[in-house]
């Protein structure tokens, strides 16, 4: 077993869920992954934890998206949830593109009745990472080895040095009233984010982690906001999404490849027309755009927004919590004429953050 494997599970065990005597762990991962499941299970053994390991395909999801005329809650999986401390989930497949050929309204079906069984996962501790495989480095046009290494460095990075760069910024975030991200003639957006919370993604909840993170005011989103960069969801591209929001709703929406993907996304419940999350990239690590929204989203000089669901934590008491069954990021390239103003100030220019060298 390749050592970078271990190490991946330890940072996993200790870093991101403190798995501990008596946890019971979930381990969701593909078959392709399986060198990395070995290994948090001998971890689970030397520390007395309890783990379940659940095989995912995404062939075998498909097949029963595509063949069922209903979706309902698998109330069996809720229990199994119910009754867990620790969940481990990897990406990985062989084929990225699996689920290419399943319409849009099966899987907005779909995600609504798994909606409540995602929610109590949530409440939970819990990590999502990647496994390195040959089909993503094929999407991210690289070699395998190539890949591997850019997974394995990007996962090992000193997180508690990455958290301390990244408290700058969550400081800004939570002083804040109204932030505003402005970038070339496409995308000028004003987001309310009094009375919520930034968080520090530093490896916890994502592995990599990179980036600070909040909610907006469900009401709160005014302006015109063009993601140029393309983004991978269910095997297909969406590339050249551009959006129009009215108090805190999408009343207009394009997109230059697969905008009837879009449109499914968008129509799966009311909060999937609002925005979830403002999330600013901070991991300058990850280099390189890879088609993977788990490292793409860090990139350092990026922001995303995702419809749909708002993280609860994010959430002031006394704003309302955006419920969606769907969360999809989307992201902005904000190296070249952009800029992010938080209440009139510039905080990042052609992203540079005003706390760093050049600015």
């Amino acid at each position: 077993m390749d050592p970078r494997i271990r190490e991946h599970a330890e940072i996993i065990a200790d870093h991101s869920t403190g798995i501990e005597a008596g946890d019971d762990v979930v381990i969701q991962l593909p078959a392709e992954a399986e060198d990395l499941a070995v290994a948090l299970h001998e971890i689970c053994g030397d520390r007395g934890a309890n783990p379940v390991y659940l095989n995912y395909s995404k062939r075998a999801e498909r097949a029963f998206k595509r063949s069922s005329a209903e979706f309902a809650e698998p109330s069996h999986r809720r229990a199994l949830y119910e009754e867990t401390d620790v969940f481990v989930i990897a990406r990985g497949g062989a084929n990225v593109t699996e689920d290419a050929d399943v319409d849009p309204e099966t899987n907005a079906a779909y995600n609504r009745a798994m909606e409540e069984v995602k929610r109590e996962r949530l409440s939970k501790t819990w990590c999502l990472t990647q496994y390195p495989t040959a089909g993503h480095a094929q999407l991210a046009g690289m070699s395998t080895e190539a890949y591997e290494d850019f997974v394995w460095d990007a996962v090992s990075l000193d997180w508690e040095a990455q958290r301390a760069f990244q408290a700058e910024m969550v400081e800004i975030l939570n002083d804040a009233d109204e932030v505003r991200i402005r970038s070339g003639e496409g995308t000028d957006l004003t987001l309310d984010v009094s009375g919520n919370a930034a968080l520090n993604d530093h490896g916890e909840a994502n592995l990599p982690g990179g980036e600070v993170f909040t909610a907006p005011v469900r009401d709160g989103v005014h302006g015109e906001v063009h993601f140029d960069l393309p983004l991978y969801r269910y095997g297909r591209e969406i590339d050249g999404v551009r959006l129009r929001f009215e108090d805190g709703e999408v009343v207009s929406h394009a997109a230059e490849r697969n905008e009837d993907l879009l449109a499914g996304i968008l129509d799966t419940d009311e909060g999937s027309r609002r925005l979830g999350e403002l999330g600013i990239g901070m991991n300058r690590q990850i280099d390189r755009f890879t088609y993977n929204m788990l490292f793409d989203e860090k990139m350092g000089d990026t922001v995303h927004m995702a419809v749909g669901s708002a993280y609860p934590d994010t959430v002031g008491e006394e704003n309302d919590l955006n419920e969606s069954a769907e969360h999809v990021d989307m992201i902005v390239d904000m190296s070249e004429d952009s800029v992010i103003e938080v209440d009139g100030e510039v905080v990042q220019r052609d992203g540079t953050f005003a706390f760093e060298d050049g600015f």
